[in-house]
Parts: C-alpha cells; sequence; structure tokens
C-alpha cells in the first residue's frame, strides 16, 4: 500500500508534470491523456479536453506524485477548483477489501463523491470529501493502468 499525495489543475497539469520532473530530477515520468482511452460515443469529450492529463505519475528519490487535470464538465462533481482544494491524498491497493474498508471508515461523516467502483481505469476506485474536508481517492491498481495505457501507445 501506498499513500501518495495526488494534485489536481485547471488544464496545466502538462506544464506541472515537465517543471516538477525537471525540478525534482524525476526517473520515472508517466502520463496518460483523454484521448488515450477509449470515448464514450455517447458523451464525447469536447476537443479542448482530449489533452488534458488524465492520470500522471513522476517518481523521484523514492517518492511519487501524482496529478491530473479537472475536466470543466467533472467540476459539478469535484466543484471549481482553487488553489488549496487541488490536494487530496490517493490510496492504491492492491487488496479491494482492505481498499473497501479505509473508504467506508473515512467517508463516516464526510461526503461520498464517487462510491467505489469498476471504471475503464480501475477495478476499484472511489472519490471522498472527510469530515474534516480532506480530499481522498481510492485506486486498487493505477500503476497498472498508466503502465497499460503507456504500453498500448508505444
Amino acid at each position: 500500500m501506498s499513500a501518495i499525495a495526488y494534485l489536481n489543475f485547471d488544464g496545466i497539469a502538462e506544464q506541472v508534470i515537465e517543471f516538477y520532473s525537471e525540478a525534482l530530477n524525476a526517473k520515472e515520468v508517466k502520463k496518460v491523456k483523454f484521448k488515450d482511452l477509449p470515448q464514450d460515443p455517447n458523451y464525447p469529450l469536447p476537443e479542448n479536453e482530449l489533452n488534458m492529463i488524465m492520470e500522471s505519475s513522476i517518481e523521484f528519490a523514492g517518492g511519487k506524485i501524482m496529478m491530473s487535470d479537472i475536466l470543466p464538465s467533472m467540476k459539478m462533481v469535484t466543484g471549481e477548483l482553487v488553489k488549496g482544494n487541488n490536494v487530496l491524498i490517493s490510496l492504491v491497493i492492491d487488496d479491494k477489501q482492505t481498499l473497501g474498508e479505509y473508504f467506508n471508515n473515512l467517508s463516516d461523516g464526510g461526503n461520498v463523491m464517487m462510491p467505489l467502483s469498476n471504471t475503464p481505469w480501475s477495478s476499484c476506485f472511489g472519490m471522498l470529501v472527510d469530515k474534516f474536508g480532506v480530499s481522498w481517492k481510492f485506486n486498487s491498481d493505477a500503476d497498472k493502468f498508466l503502465d497499460r495505457v503507456i504500453s498500448n501507445k508505444q
């Protein structure tokens, strides 16, 4: 299991990735854009959102930071992005039972933004804001997703 700082941005994630990668001498950089995923024909993304970062990670000095852009259409779920609420904690755990326990415990008195469910990018993903206002993202296989999409692009 790992707890990873996760940063959200308003369309500038790619610039941030480049800056942090250089500033922190990143040894590995992974990034997936929304256009790298199959699009739902019933809900196609506008052209300006396809090049936004869906998920990324940079590894450096034994640490890791994950980042993404928040699509304008997602702001209805996440709220308006402002400095301060763009940081969350991402729990990446392969054990789905443990992931579910943590999710349920942290949702007590909080607000579930997205219940744990199977998504195109994870077999078990969810988001919540706990009763103290801290945002959490839960993912059973974030690294596997990034590796799979990146290897399919090459």
